[in-house]
C-alpha cells in the first residue's frame, strides 16, 4: 500500500543564501518545508523570516559531527513523513592557493561532501518508501572552470565530486522515481563569503567581481533558488542528471 504521509521538503544549509530562499519558494506553494542549519543565530532568523510563509520547522544540525548527520538521517527514516523535495545547499568557500592547503581546511570541504552523501541516501530511502520524489544539489561554476584570482582547489575538487554524485544518483534512482540535478551558480550573494571577506565590505569587494560575468553583475540568492524551485517541480519531470548552469554566463565566457 502507497504511504499516503505529507509530503516535505528538507533543506540542508537552509538558514541563510540560496537554501533559505529555496525555502521561501517551496513554502509559498504550500509544502511543508524543514530548514537545517549548523549556526542557531542565523537558524531563528530564517526561522522568523520564513514563518509567514507556510509550514516550517528548523533543525540545528552540524554537519561536521557525527550526531548531527544522525540527527537528519533519523528524520529521513521516520515512516510518517514523506520527503519529496531535497535541497543539498550547505557549503564553505575559502579560496586559499594549492601549496598552501592544510589537511585541516582540505578536509573541511570534503568531510562536507561525505555528510551530504549520507544524508541524501537516507532521504533516497525515504523518498523510495513514498512514491518518489526530487533532490536538487547546490553545485559550483568553480567545479568546471579554474579562476586564478580565487584559487579553489580543494573546493572545486568537492564540487566536481557533487556534480559526478549528481548523475550518478540520477542513473541509479530513476527507476525510483527519483529526479536528481543540480545547479552551478558562478558568483552569488552570500554569507558563505564572510570567511574571508568583512561583512562591513561585502556588497563593496563583491561589486568588484560584477564584470568578470557576461551579464555584468554578480548573482543573487533568489534568482539560483528560482531554478532550484523549477528542478523540484512537476515541470520538469523528464529532467534528471543535469547540471544547470546558472551563472550569469560565465561558462559560456568570461570578460
Amino acid at each position: 500500500m502507497q504511504n499516503t504521509s505529507q509530503a516535505t521538503a528538507l533543506i540542508i544549509g537552509g538558514s541563510s543564501g540560496m537554501g533559505l530562499e529555496s525555502a521561501k519558494l517551496l513554502l509559498k506553494r504550500n509544502i511543508k518545508t524543514i530548514v537545517v542549519g549548523r549556526n542557531l543565530e542565523k537558524l531563528n532568523q530564517a526561522r522568523r523570516e520564513l514563518a509567514e510563509y507556510g509550514d516550517l520547522e528548523t533543525m540545528q544540525a552540524d554537519l561536521y559531527q557525527v550526531e548531527g548527520i544522525q540527527r537528519i538521517v533519523e528524520l529521513a527514516n521516520n515512516s510518517t513523513q514523506h520527503i519529496k523535495y531535497l535541497v543539498n545547499s550547505a557549503g564553505y568557500f575559502k579560496p586559499t592557493p594549492f601549496l598552501d592547503h592544510s589537511n585541516d581546511d582540505y578536509d573541511t570541504y570534503q568531510e562536507l561532501n561525505r555528510a551530504i552523501f549520507f544524508i541524501s541516501q537516507a532521504v533516497a530511502k525515504n523518498m523510495l518508501a513514498n512514491s518518489g520524489g526530487a533532490i536538487v544539489n547546490i553545485g559550483s561554476m568553480w567545479a568546471k572552470q579554474a579562476i586564478k584570482a580565487t584559487p579553489s582547489s580543494a573546493y572545486s575538487m568537492a564540487k566536481a565530486g557533487l556534480h559526478a554524485l549528481t548523475q550518478h544518483m540520477a542513473m541509479e534512482l530513476a527507476d525510483h522515481n527519483i529526479r536528481v540535478n543540480a545547479v552551478s551558480p558562478a558568483l552569488v550573494k552570500s554569507t558563505i563569503f564572510e570567511s574571508f571577506i568583512d561583512p562591513n565590505a561585502m556588497d563593496e569587494t563583491l561589486a568588484t567581481f560584477n564584470g568578470f560575468h557576461p551579464i555584468g553583475r554578480i548573482g543573487q540568492p533568489e534568482e539560483i533558488a528560482k531554478t532550484v524551485d523549477f528542478l523540484l517541480s512537476d515541470d520538469t519531470n523528464w529532467v534528471t542528471g543535469a547540471i544547470w548552469d546558472v551563472d550569469g554566463g560565465v561558462i559560456a565566457g568570461r570578460n
